[in-house]
């Protein structure tokens, strides 16, 4: 099997590359930084998958078309690649909307939502032309309630219907599109704001369960009928009975009450 993982240096992405190299898949791995790139490559490596690391910021379309133009046909795009919040290092602001800059607005959207429509319109053709394929996109989702900051929601709303949409004009070539929804996550940022400020983990989960949950949808020949629908890891860890990494099998995300507005 041939996978594209976009943003797979580190975090979540870097979970889905290892949890498929341990499948035996070949990956390619895209990112803005190199080291952390070739150390991924490494451990997929030594999980026993073929690993290519390629350098790409998902935002600048020529190295996107390079990308591509490097590329075997793929069996797997997993779109994963995110930079929405990364002018707030501490997490994003639970600000009202009017308190927002539009800055905010734009960065969600150029860095959080086109780079998921950039990759796909082009993997989708030689998908077609095979008649074979699947899309992951994942995505923060807790049943569609509504996540703050307001740009934050709104694009995690329009990636869902991306999907939907993708997977209507997809279905009749055979192809696959889902969205994935990982609960909360160890990834190097959520241990970093940890060690500054403890807080409790054990409802987290590690990023290879996510992976896992690629792995299983990837290997599933009945995935076309999951196509268009948002899944959530802990959901299909249950119907494909696997678990974490540490044997505990963590259930779908839920909002704290003091959350929510909806």
């Amino acid at each position: 099997m041939n996978a594209l993982i976009t943003g797979a240096s580190q975090g979540i992405g870097r979970g889905i590359a290892l949890s498929l190299a341990a499948t035996g898949a070949t990956v390619y791995i895209t990112g803005r930084d190199p080291h952390r790139l070739a150390q991924t490559a490494h451990e997929c490596q030594a999980r026993g998958g073929t690993a290519h690391a390629i350098r790409c910021d998902h935002t600048v379309d020529a190295e996107v078309d390079s990308l591509f133009e490097q590329l075997p046909a793929l069996d797997l795009l997993v779109n994963n690649v995110w930079g929405g919040y990364e002018s707030y290092p501490r997490g994003l602001p639970q600000h009202a909307f009017w308190q927002l800059r539009l800055a905010d607005w734009d960065a969600m959207f150029s860095t959080g939502l086109r780079p998921h429509f950039a990759a796909a319109r082009l993997a989708a053709p030689a998908m077609i032309q095979r008649r074979a394929g699947l899309i992951i996109n994942t995505l923060a989702w807790v049943g569609g309630q509504y996540v703050r900051p307001l740009p934050y929601d709104l694009v995690k709303q329009a990636l869902a219907r991306m999907t939907y949409s993708m997977a209507l004009e997809l279905k009749p070539h055979q192809v696959a599109v889902v969205a994935l929804a990982p609960g909360f996550v160890r990834t190097e940022r959520i241990l970093a704001a940890h060690a500054a400020h403890p807080f409790d983990l054990s409802i987290t989960e590690s990023p290879e369960y996510t992976g896992r949950a690629v792995a299983h949808l990837a290997a599933d020949p009945s995935v076309l009928g999951k196509s268009g629908h948002v899944l959530t890891v802990g959901q299909l860890a249950r119907e494909y009975n696997f678990t974490d990494v540490d044997s505990r099998q963590p259930p779908p995300f839920e909002l704290p009450p003091s959350m929510r507005l909806d």
